[in-house]
């Protein structure tokens, strides 16, 4: 295999720079300061945001350590600052099945999210399979954990905080020493959406739901059967077994299936949206002409679909962005820390319902 040459220079080598085709000495702070005719405390000032330097210089130092190649000392930033910068994360509903959280659009988002929202404040996020046993992670350096929908008494919780390790999950861990929380009403959300339905003229509206002992799961099913109580409603709840799109369509299939006929359908359990209408058209029934349809998704096919579909937004997104925040201004010691956020859903009505 030949190199070709780089304009103005020798092959595979950057001008200013170490040799790219095999590793060199290290780029040191020192030597970025020589390249760029500045002290080394100026430069290290420019690198790490402080001092009183003009843009200009700042620009100029920062310039000349990207272009050589530059990295701190992450040993050396790690003992000043006493901290890895690591987070480590892991779902607590998916302890059976390491990694499929990434097949659903709402763990999807929530992952990475998260990662980039980390990744800005300087931490950087280990994954860690689910039902992940101490020993694979116990000798990582790791500042905190992030615990996503962990199960009723997750052993995973009860670990972390017992090796003091800072959790950071939903509101089951409200109240914990060392443990942070943000999470979505799940009682107004419920409300809302059975709200909605009635209004458009539901007045048997079934409930898809995960056979699952996360917090959120189970706040759904309490919120619902004291909705149904309050509207003189009939119960009817159909529990999804299994994870995947397969078993949630079977159990819409099920719960449109009933005698009398629901005329209403809340699904909790994640699905393809267009798999849900699916189900539905197999039964000969129309949406919304014969039954209204709320999805909880983060699938952005639910707006192209024929109709489009109703969808519960449990915004995956802004809990990344609050949940970091949190967990940074805790780990870094900053005053006034709430333990916890609680956010609101978002409703997104379309034609199916």
């Amino acid at each position: 295999m030949t190199t070709r040459e780089q304009p103005g220079g020798h092959a595979g080598k950057r001008p200013g720079g170490p040799a790219t085709g095999a590793a060199g000495p290290r780029v040191r702070l020192v030597d970025v300061a020589r390249e760029a005719g500045l002290s080394k405390t100026t430069v290290s000032a420019a690198l790490n945001g402080t001092g009183r330097l003009s843009p200009a210089v700042r620009e100029r130092a920062r310039e000349t350590a990207r272009r050589m190649g530059y990295r701190p000392n992450a040993t050396a930033r790690q003992l000043r600052a006493g901290r890895a910068r690591l987070i480590g994360y892991v779902v607590g509903e998916f302890a059976g099945e390491p990694w499929t959280y990434l097949d659903s659009p709402y763990f999807a988002r929530l992952t990475s999210a998260t990662a980039a929202a980390a990744l800005r404040h300087g931490y950087a996020l280990v994954m860690l399979p689910a039902g992940s046993l101490q020993r694979e992670w116990a000798e990582l350096p790791l500042d905190a954990v992030i615990v996503a929908d962990p199960v009723e008494d997750d052993p995973l919780v009860e670990d972390f905080l017992a090796a003091r390790i800072p959790v950071f999950s939903d509101a089951s861990v409200a109240d914990r020493p060392g443990a942070h929380w943000v999470d979505v009403d799940a009682d107004a959300a419920v409300r809302g959406s059975l709200d909605h339905l009635r209004e458009r003229g539901s007045r048997r509206t079934a409930l898809v739901l995960p056979d699952s002992t996360t917090r959120f799961h189970r706040e759904v099913l309490a919120a619902y059967r004291d909705w149904c109580a309050g509207h003189g409603a009939e119960e009817l709840v159909t529990l999804v077994p299994e994870i995947g799109n397969g078993p949630v369509a079977g159990a819409v299939e099920r719960a449109l299936g009933a005698e009398p006929r629901p005329d209403g359908l809340f699904v909790v359990a994640e699905a393809s949206p267009p798999l849900v209408l699916d189900a539905a058209r197999r039964l000969g029934l129309a949406v919304p002409g014969d039954v209204r349809v709320v999805c909880v998704s983060e699938d952005s096919s639910a707006a192209y679909t024929d109709p489009p579909v109703t969808t519960l937004s449990l915004r995956p997104a802004d809990i990344a962005e609050e949940g970091i925040a949190l967990l940074v201004s805790a780990l870094e010691g900053e005053g006034g820390t709430p333990p916890g956020v609680l956010l609101s859903a978002d409703l997104q009505v379309r034609a199916s319902s």
